[in-house]
């Protein structure tokens, strides 16, 4: 009786750090594409109003984001049926794995924890995505955990951009945007 009380809130948090950390990834990502020339560049070779959702199956937390015209992100709220790409992880706990920079990305792609819908060259500009995010927010020791290979960044240019990108979504957040 108490180790399925305990498994409960054990997966209950776990959940919550897992809608947590999505919801902080998606707006991140949304304040980098407004804020990194770099990361524009790479969200420019989608086309515009192509969705792109990342979520734990079956019905777990996740985010959808929109590419506008100058690959600037826009975050969607609510039921997205049909998206262009999706980026699924398997479990709550493949998720918690990623989110909680026990595992990166590709590793978990190559365990099959995660799986792409859509366009692969489109998911792939998406990891890129995601690990210039997180190189540029995170402090590098918990960024090479969370990254294949972490990027060739000046100590200026990571203190500059993170504080960008924090700050946009700060900005973000107030406007409730």
């Amino acid at each position: 009786m108490q180790k399925s009380w305990l498994r409960q809130v054990e997966q209950s948090s776990m959940r919550l750090y897992v809608q947590l950390m999505m919801e902080i990834v998606g707006r991140g990502l949304v304040a980098a594409s407004q804020t990194d020339a770099e990361m524009s560049r790479e969200l420019k070779s989608f086309a515009p109003g192509t969705l792109i959702q990342m979520m734990v199956l079956p019905d777990g937390p996740g985010f959808t984001v929109q590419v506008g015209e100058a690959g600037v992100l826009k975050q969607l709220h609510g039921v997205v049926e049909s998206v262009d790409v999706g980026i699924r992880f398997k479990h709550l706990s493949h998720a918690f794995l990623v989110l909680s920079f026990q595992e990166s990305t590709a590793t978990a792609f190559a365990h099959d924890r995660m799986y792409v819908d859509g366009d692969i060259s489109y998911a792939l500009r998406l990891v890129r995505c995601l690990n210039r995010m997180e190189a540029l927010i995170l402090p590098r020791l918990v960024a090479e955990r969370a990254v294949k290979r972490y990027p060739q960044l000046g100590w200026r240019e990571k203190v500059l951009q993170g504080a960008k990108i924090y700050q946009r979504l700060a900005l973000n957040l107030l406007r409730g945007v």
